[in-house]
């Protein structure tokens, strides 16, 4: 099959292509997941801003 006589090989050719799937699968499945609402971001700016005062208080 293809000179590849070693088990070894085809598996890392099989296991290269399942990951390959499953890579694809995970990111079909998740995409756009996890994208902060402008909730998250307007605290985040004011922990940013909180951080800044403090640095300079310092």
């Amino acid at each position: 099959m293809l000179g590849i006589h070693d088990p070894g090989i085809i598996l890392g050719y099989l296991f290269s292509i399942l990951g390959l799937v499953a890579c694809v699968v995970y990111g079909l499945l998740f995409w756009n997941k996890g994208v902060a609402t402008s909730e998250e971001i307007q605290e985040d700016l004011e922990w940013e801003n909180k951080d800044h005062q403090l640095t300079e208080e310092i």
